[in-house]
């Protein structure tokens, strides 16, 4: 089949790559403009573009997908099919009216769970141990077109959302791969989604960051996890901002040490080890933070971190 694809971030290389050396022909690529990136911000161009370059595949970056000026382009490519993995657009319906088989959609989620823009970050930060990427067919209605395959991938407890979506940006490759061969030979079999067991994952954004300290420890390290790698859980100490990188939940033998009857408030440091920080966090759990980055400067381990700042049992991370 001669196929479009529909990408921008690295999530969507792998399927673009797969069907680069497969049996199909690509005959053109759509990936956002480029945006400013880097340092020093300046325009950039996204994953799937440095890929398509390379193949040296007709590349289409419109601003709007109802310009009728994308829209002849889009015909003109004459494709079968259309693929889309990450482009981080809705697809009007005069586009998905183009190709004669429509267009097939790689979710890094098992649906309909998490339908939306940010499904990966939003089950790590909801300590979700299972995930899963699914093929769904694109209709006008968000993320809610039926399913010709999914397949369940799990969520380690110290994984965070950088690194289990590398890992359904492959698995999604591979699904997408198997249910082409089944759309080309008529075997493909689509499993309408039951709206009912719907939910969602909207768009992150900068602000939900800022770590609750009364919250259980897991949860505060589940949202370190699932912002990782943007925008990062952050939290401020004596007025400077610091981003938590990594962090581990506290056992109760942790808890056994700490001097008897001492109450500690929620986003107090109850110990300074070499390599962790032990800080309290609601219904008396305990974070071990293990690696942060100091606003404006590099990312460190504690003990690099003690190296250049003093800090002390009774000092206390706090909202700012």
């Amino acid at each position: 089949m001669k196929v479009v694809f529909f990408g921008t971030p690295r999530f969507a290389v792998p399927s673009l790559e797969r069907l680069l050396t497969g049996p199909h022909t690509v005959v053109g690529a759509v990936t956002q403009p480029d945006r400013p990136r880097g340092r020093g911000y300046v325009p950039a161009d996204g994953p799937v573009k440095r890929v398509a370059l390379r193949y040296q595949l007709p590349i289409l970056q419109p601003e709007r997908l109802k310009d009728e000026a994308f829209l002849a382009a889009f015909r003109a490519l004459d494709a079968d099919i259309g693929v889309v993995a990450a482009y981080g657009k809705i697809l009007p319906e005069a586009l998905l009216a183009i190709p004669p088989r429509g267009l097939l959609n790689v979710h890094a989620s098992l649906l309909p769970l998490y339908r939306g823009a940010a499904p990966v970050h939003r089950a790590v930060m909801a300590g979700d141990t299972q995930t899963g990427v699914s093929i769904m067919r694109i209709v006008h209605e968000l993320d809610a077109g039926p399913v010709p395959a999914a397949r369940a991938a799990p969520i380690g407890s110290t994984e965070t959302s950088e690194s289990v979506e590398a890992r359904l940006a492959d698995a999604g490759a591979n699904l997408l791969v198997e249910v082409l061969a089944d759309v080309e030979s008529g075997r493909a079999r689509e499993t309408p989604q039951d709206d009912r067991l719907a939910t969602y994952a909207p768009r992150l954004s900068k602000g939900e960051g800022l770590i609750d300290w009364t919250a259980p420890a897991e949860a505060v390290h589940n949202k370190v996890r699932g912002l990782h790698p943007w925008p990062h859980a952050f939290t401020y100490l004596d007025g400077s901002r610091f981003l938590l990188l990594e962090t581990a939940v506290g056992t109760p033998d942790d808890a056994a040490r700490e001097q008897s009857g001492t109450v500690a408030r929620p986003g107090e440091i109850v110990e300074v080890g070499r390599d962790a920080l032990r800080v309290a966090a609601g219904k008396g759990t305990r974070l071990l933070v293990l690696r942060l980055q100091p606003e404006g400067r590099r990312a460190m381990g504690i003990r690099d971190f003690l190296a250049g700042h003093a800090l002390a049992p009774g000092m206390a991370f706090g909202p700012g």
